[in-house]
């Protein structure tokens, strides 16, 4: 039998936000998310001017956790659940934290989308959860070799999940996702009825 290797792993963590015995509260959390898209003019501004299909806080403000004692309550749970991330991915920071850069608000109303993208300049990215309503979309990532397959046949539909061109993942409300930045992912149309939100962020290499 020959030997045949995974090489070059891709690694994503998954765990829900308050694993680490932590409280917070989901129904605040979301009012939080509302207060804030219904007060950010420069915020509704950007999204209006952009055509960005519902809300987001990303070009608006940095400050979510000062405004709102519960992001600060998020940005702490976020900080353990990196650290345990990039102990999994066995990173050398020369004795440097990593920190939290961006942290911003999405919401994604009936038709509302992310289009594929990365987010360059940081290590870790990843979003948690705060609303998902039935038939709402998913969480896609591509398959960071794409542009150096050429000629490749795709993949069965069967195969396994680590062969896969691109895998999506349904999380939960309250669930926790973190990837390296590199990653190109994407959130497909919102086909629900209601609103889908989440809480996305960046961790940075401190200086």
């Amino acid at each position: 039998m020959p030997q045949i290797d995974s090489l070059f792993v891709t690694r994503l963590y998954r765990d829900r936000l308050t694993a680490f015995g932590e409280t917070v509260d989901p129904d605040e959390l979301e009012a939080s998310c509302y207060s804030i898209a219904e007060d950010d003019e420069a915020g509704q501004a950007w999204c209006e001017a952009n055509d960005y299909p519902g809300y987001t806080s990303y070009a608006s403000l940095t400050d979510l956790a000062w405004r709102f004692p519960i992001f600060e309550e998020v940005r702490k749970l976020l900080d353990r659940h990196v650290a345990a991330f990039a102990e999994d991915l066995e990173l050398d920071l020369d004795g440097r934290a990593l920190r939290l850069e961006d942290l911003w608000i999405n919401i994604l109303p009936e038709g509302g989308f992310h289009s594929a993208h990365i987010h360059p300049h940081s290590v870790i990215s990843g979003t948690t959860y705060v609303a998902m309503p039935e038939g709402t979309s998913a969480l896609k990532l591509e398959d960071p070799r794409h542009a150096m397959m050429m000629a490749a046949p795709p993949r069965r539909k069967t195969a396994r999940q680590e062969m896969k061109n691109f895998v999506t993942v349904k999380p939960a409300v309250g669930d926790v996702l973190l990837w390296e930045s590199w990653l190109r992912h994407e959130v497909p149309m919102n086909m629900a009825e209601d609103d889908r939100i989440s809480v996305s962020f960046n961790y940075a290499w401190a200086d």
